[in-house]
């Protein structure tokens, strides 16, 4: 497949809203920036990690090369104001799995559209991977709290929530888009107390709350695309 076949596949089977979420949304958050006179990499990281998103929850694998650049650029933030959880998550974990993530994709990609093929947890796995989660949660947020991060508690549990949520995104499992949406949630209280301290974030609070909206309709988006898989 060349670059121009590439391109039109990853463009293929949008709906209008989808459509508007891309050339609607992304130049809101520019345009907001640019208003409140926002840090610069704060836009870019805000911009790219929509971009991911968006195209995540098409089940595009292009979305990982706009995650890498968005991760370099949200993790140069993390570190401005000590959110070692967060920093930490996105350099030594987001970065690697999104280059695992193209290939994994790559192997399970529908013939017609090039977007993934939807999988699902059962309910044990549901079981196993939410106490995992509360397990590790708690110790990271002690461990966090020795080293005086800002919100130990929340960055812990959007930290371990995160990695989780990865992982579920390069499995391709629609809980991902459960566990985004608590993540988005943590996020948005945490970029709100940051903002309100008086840093230049506003774009990158913006952004969060785009997420948790995205998460949402990928969520719901993913459910009707698995009953029609069902259906073929």
């Amino acid at each position: 497949m060349n670059v121009k076949q590439f391109i039109k596949f990853e463009f293929l089977g949008w709906t209008k809203l989808e459509i508007i979420f891309l050339f609607v949304l992304i130049p809101m958050v520019l345009l907001v920036s640019v208003l409140m006179n926002d840090s610069k990499i704060a836009t870019v990281s805000a911009v790219f990690g929509l971009m991911y998103t968006i195209m995540a929850g098409k089940g595009k694998i292009s979305c990982y090369v706009f995650g890498m650049i968005g991760t370099l650029c949200y993790s140069f933030l993390a570190w401005q104001n000590a959110i070692w959880g967060n920093l930490i998550l996105y350099l030594a974990y987001y970065f690697p799995m999104e280059i695992i993530g193209i290939f994994a994709w790559n192997k399970h990609l529908e013939k017609d559209t090039k977007e993934i093929i939807k999988t699902s947890l059962n309910n044990k796995e549901r079981l196993i991977l939410g106490l995992i989660i509360f397990l590790f949660a708690i110790i990271f947020a002690l461990i966090l709290k020795k080293f005086n991060a800002q919100f130990p508690f929340l960055d812990s549990f959007a930290t371990v929530l995160s990695i989780a949520g990865m992982y579920l995104t390069v499995k391709r499992c629609i809980e991902q888009w459960i566990i985004w949406t608590i993540v988005n949630i943590l996020s948005v209280i945490i970029w709100f107390e940051i903002f309100i301290q008086g840093e230049r974030t506003f774009a990158t609070l913006l952004m969060w709350l785009i997420y948790l909206f995205l998460g949402v309709y990928f969520f719901i988006k993913w459910k009707l695309d698995m009953k029609k898989q069902t259906l073929c």
